[in-house]
């Protein structure tokens, strides 16, 4: 009921205004007063004409945000979809493409990472790019800097096998840490760490930064799929169902 009496007064006060016609006297405080207290007890005895103007409201908040959602994604589209610094998996000649903006130390990306690996496999249709957009502190920026100089370093294999070891690594991203995970994946660990902090590395994850600027982006993960963007985590099943709806058209 608060959200519903907290809402009165503007309601009141439209109300008032729509009462009002164009060219009409204006109303007497008197009069005002004698309007307001009956449109007050009008909605108070009959709080779902708010609930339906309430819901009107969110729906075309709704609305608005999806069409602009979908002009962003129209004016970002190749930049978005083709940019060669990004990582491209699933199959690079599918009919859908799944646009990840991803940290890895966000739980949520984490617990999203088995599920679009699924995803991807079980379709065998589905083109996926990987955003690196470190955002929650040092260890986000990191986990990316690493993946990304192994990705520049020794390819698109070499960078999938340090991504699936970063989203699921337990521990902090230390340098102890990134050198044994460099002798793991087979690789020469000091120029690894080395490249971390080049000029080519920076420009990716600024690249990033700016393109999820220019999409309003805030938080991971965040998938692009279509003219859609999905702000958070979206389970399996969801995700199959809106993978069919975008090609269903």
């Amino acid at each position: 009921m608060r959200p519903i009496l907290a809402a009165l007064p503007l309601a009141i006060a439209l109300m008032g205004t729509a009462a009002h016609a164009e060219g009409a006297a204006p109303m007497t405080e008197a009069e005002r007063a004698a309007f307001r207290a009956e449109v007050r007890a009008y909605l108070l005895e009959n709080p779902e004409v708010l609930i339906e103007a309430m819901d009107v409201l969110q729906s075309r908040e709704a609305e608005t945000a999806a069409a602009r959602d979908v002009q962003m994604l129209a004016d970002n589209k190749e930049a978005l979809l083709n940019d060669p610094a990004s990582w491209v998996g699933g199959n690079p000649q599918g009919d859908i493409t799944i646009v990840e903006f991803t940290d890895y130390r966000c739980g949520y990306c984490r617990k999203a990472f088995a599920e679009v690996e699924e995803l991807v496999k079980s379709d065998g249709n589905i083109r996926f790019v990987l955003k690196e957009f470190p955002i929650l502190g040092e260890d986000s920026m990191i986990s990316s800097r690493f993946a990304i100089a192994v990705r520049q370093l020794h390819g698109d294999e070499a960078y999938k096998k340090a991504h699936d070891a970063l989203i699921t690594l337990r521990g902090s991203p230390d340098a102890a840490t990134l050198g044994a995970l460099a002798v793991d994946l087979g690789l020469e660990a000091g120029p690894i760490i080395a490249r971390m902090n080049a000029d080519e590395v920076t420009a990716v994850i600024a690249a990033n930064h700016a393109m999820a600027d220019k999409l309003q982006i805030t938080g991971t993960p965040t998938f692009v799929l279509g003219d859609q963007l999905l702000r958070g985590y979206v389970p399996l099943d969801a995700m199959r169902q809106l993978v069919e709806d975008e090609r269903a058209g």
